[in-house]
């Protein structure tokens, strides 16, 4: 069931899929590795494979005969980024979506260096989607997948939800979705069960729940912060300091991670400009279907999570959380919620950052985020986040020191994903065909 492939992805999949064992040397580039925060100018990296195999001083590491040189002078390497908080389309087109849409949206994330996602909705088939992906047969991100959610519509007793866990674990998938309207004791089932099958729960927290219990029953991540400004008050009130404070060190203390997800919930809550969401340039990457339905939700919003005349409050109380769970040390894990409402694969990155120095964070922590402690979250999976021997070869290369401006992560020059190298050019013709394939 091969879907619909344009001539410039069967172009970029040939040169990967004929680069796979290839040896490539990003030469004397200056490196962020992100297992510390130092930079290493004028080094050298080894791939082979999917592999980092060596790094070090230009003047000690010579590229091996035959192997593809890169020019990385005046450049900065960094690990690729990881989306905690995306989704992927299903395998069959769905809402009359073109067949495209799927192999686009792959390619979106990698477009602005997502190189890894940690998928977050499952569909029936779609775990061959994650191998396709791994081993080459499409063009995208490594992909974790959660299976398809736990909900108040999927659930209907403790009986069903023990079941689901044990047939989602025993399928493959990589972690469990928790949604809105599940009971206290259909959630206790799930996460005693998750303890058993050894398999993570993460997402929102459902309001019959409440995000204590959620933490103390082991959630692995809590997404989005709705569930926590559900327990503050945090929706129509301001939250003091004090209560802000209370509840990070109760996260930390409990060793759960979040995935704040700034971006896009300033829209779903009404604090985002309309005007300015509509002029975003990258929504020429979407079909015309996505465009239409977003700016529907704009005129006649659909979500419980709302908040009209008090959102502006809402979403400073939002910031004003990441800011006190970042002083306070707790996990803060990279995420965009894209594709969903002015949130693009890839490419809405620039927007989380820059809601995450507006929250007080530090150039290294905010791409450490999405490197180094994504890694750590799935160091049980593979080894990625930091530029090491052994680690995947998944890498940007930057027109600049991202320590000094983090815009230079809005358009990397070029994107390594698992060892197979896109060059700007590559990107750009793409970019190029995607967008006259949804603009004509």
């Amino acid at each position: 069931m091969r879907v619909f492939i344009s001539a410039v992805l069967l172009m970029l999949l040939g040169s990967m899929q004929s680069a796979f064992g290839q040896v490539i040397a990003i030469e004397r580039v200056s490196v962020l590795p992100m297992h510390d925060a130092y930079l290493y100018e004028n080094q050298t990296i080894i791939i082979e494979g999917d592999r980092i195999v060596r790094i070090g001083p230009a003047r000690d590491v010579r590229a091996p005969q035959g192997a593809t040189r890169i020019d990385g002078r005046g450049k900065f390497v960094i690990p690729g980024l990881t989306e905690m908080h995306g989704h992927v389309p299903p395998m069959t087109p769905f809402q009359g979506l073109p067949e495209r849409y799927l192999d686009d949206v792959l390619f979106l994330y990698l477009a602005g260096g997502v190189t890894t996602v940690r998928g977050m909705l499952g569909y029936p088939h779609q775990l061959r989607l994650r191998d396709d992906s791994r081993n080459g047969e499409r063009l995208g991100p490594t992909l974790y997948l959660a299976g398809p959610s736990f909900s108040g519509n999927s659930i209907d007793s403790t009986a069903s939800a023990r079941s689901r866990v044990q047939e989602q674990a025993e399928a493959g998938w990589d972690l469990l979705k928790i949604h809105p309207g599940l009971s206290l004791a259909e959630f206790q089932v799930i996460a005693q069960e998750a303890k058993e099958q050894s398999i993570d729960f993460a997402g929102h927290v459902p309001s019959e729940v409440g995000v204590h219990h959620a933490i103390v029953q082991g959630i692995r991540t809590i997404d989005h912060l709705d569930g926590y400004m559900a327990a503050l008050g945090g929706m129509d009130s301001r939250v003091s300091d004090e209560a802000l404070r209370e509840m990070a060190q109760f996260t930390r203390a409990h060793n759960v991670a979040v995935v704040p997800t700034q971006a896009v919930w300033e829209t779903i809550i009404g604090a985002a400009d309309p005007d300015a969401l509509q002029a975003y340039p990258e929504l020429r990457y979407l079909p015309q279907q996505i465009r239409d339905g977003w700016s529907n939700f704009l005129s006649n919003p659909r979500s419980p999570f709302y908040t009209g005349d008090t959102a502006a409050l809402h979403a400073e109380n939002r910031q004003r959380l990441l800011r006190t769970f970042y002083e306070e040390g707790v996990t803060i894990l990279f995420g965009t919620d894209a594709p969903q409402l002015y949130s693009v694969p890839g490419l809405s990155v620039p927007r989380e950052v820059r809601l995450m120095a507006a929250a007080g964070m530090k150039p290294y922590d905010i791409i450490y985020s999405g490197t180094a402690a994504t890694g750590a979250y799935f160091a049980d999976k593979d080894t990625f986040g930091t530029i090491t021997p052994g680690a995947r070869a998944d890498l940007l290369l930057l027109n600049g020191n991202p320590l000094e401006s983090l815009e230079y992560l809005s358009r990397p020059e070029g994107v390594m994903v698992r060892g197979r190298y896109l060059s700007r050019a590559d990107i750009d013709a793409r970019l190029a065909e995607i967008e006259a394939a949804y603009n004509n």
